[in-house]
């Protein structure tokens, strides 16, 4: 098994200086916002579908006769 290779210098000074630059931390800010907001809604999902279908097997159930 190889080892494990770090990543190059140069990756690393662009990454520093995104994250000192203004506009890099506002762009990084929204990425992790925006990661948040679709952790939430996939975790909402779940239940809200759930009841969902629910609901549409009682509306069925309801006009079957």
């Amino acid at each position: 098994m190889e080892p494990v290779q770090r990543p190059p210098q140069r990756l690393w000074r662009k990454v520093r200086a995104l994250l000192v630059e203004r506009e890099g931390a506002t762009a990084i800010e929204y990425a992790v916002i925006a990661g948040l907001i679709s952790i939430a809604l996939l975790t909402a999902a779940g239940p809200i579908g759930t009841r969902v279908g629910t609901l549409m097997d009682l509306v069925k159930a309801a006009l079957t006769p």
